[in-house]
């Protein structure tokens, strides 16, 4: 960790960014914290400071991170009434690790750098589980100086983390990860899906296949999520409707053609048409069951 204790800021405490914060709390900095909805225990519980809106907390804070939502949360909390940008000071910095627009935090990187800040992208990957565990993969863009002057910090809330390239890249590279993710999901529930009704035993199935090549964190995670029916939000489907939103939307801006995301979108829409944007969003393999007239658990004695 930094040789001393570091005046930090942290907006947005939900399922992802209060545990985050928490390390950092523990860490022995000086935290300062808001949050639109109820703060959890944890936070309260502790030594943070709380503060009534972004503008304190950038004011109070030489390092101020936001976990937000959505791009236009993040816009809010930097540049409305009370937002970041009407407290923050020259020399500061701002690190956004919620995942957005690559194309609007280029924007906001500039804006912030015309006051004189620093900006960095850091959007990351592992969900829940990573973030109370501190294994989260974080993709940054930005500056390399102002990098190695966060990298201290995010080494307390994760273990591969990565300088891809200037602002956006960060969220240009959760956007990608992103689609690997959901296409693997879309994968592993078409094979299960596909051998369950052929009258093979899905989890034995598997079992063999995460011997071979087809093996994946998606296969082995997501996978027994699907044979068992535990569709317990670790990622929610409407968080990845996000996320897919973005990409698509990126994609017809670079004339880009990305057909099996979109595909794997319209599953997720089919799951949240059906009341579940809530769902782990492993769940699309409930769109496929759908098309298929048929479930897996059916088949798992």
């Amino acid at each position: 960790m930094t040789s001393q204790p570091l005046k930090i800021g942290f907006i947005g405490l939900g399922i992802m960014g209060a545990p985050m914060c928490g390390h950092l709390i523990a860490a022995g900095h000086t935290v300062f914290v808001h949050s639109r909805g109820k703060l959890p225990a944890a936070i309260t519980d502790s030594r943070a400071t709380i503060c009534t809106h972004s503008r304190g907390v950038a004011e109070r804070a030489d390092i101020v991170f936001l976990m937000l939502p959505d791009t236009p949360d993040v816009e809010q909390a930097l540049f409305g009434e009370t937002g970041v940008a009407s407290g923050i000071s020259r020399g500061k910095v701002v690190v956004d690790m919620s995942s957005i627009s690559p194309i609007a935090t280029k924007g906001f990187a500039q804006r912030l750098a015309d006051i004189g800040c620093g900006y960095l992208d850091a959007p990351v990957s592992g969900g829940e589980v990573g973030a109370k565990n501190a294994t989260l993969s974080i993709m940054v863009g930005g500056d390399e100086a102002v990098f190695e002057r966060v990298k201290p910090l995010f080494e307390l809330m994760g273990g591969n983390i990565t300088l891809v390239g200037k602002a956006g890249d960060g969220q240009t590279a959760k956007v990608a990860n992103q689609i690997i993710v959901a296409l693997n999901i879309e994968a592993v529930a078409e094979a299960l899906v596909f051998a369950a009704k052929a009258g093979a035993d899905p989890a034995k199935v598997r079992q063999a296949l995460m011997g071979g090549f087809a093996a994946s964190r998606v296969l082995e995670v997501h996978g027994e999520r699907m044979i068992k029916r535990t569709f317990e939000p670790g990622f929610r489907i409407g968080l990845h409707q996000k996320d897919l939103n973005l990409a698509l939307s990126s994609a017809r801006a670079l004339g880009v053609s990305l057909p099996n995301t979109a595909t794997a979108q319209e599953l997720f829409n089919a799951c949240a048409a059906a009341g579940g944007q809530g769902w782990d969003h492993s769940a699309l393999v409930r769109s496929l069951e759908k098309l298929a007239s048929f479930e897996i658990e059916n088949s798992v004695s």
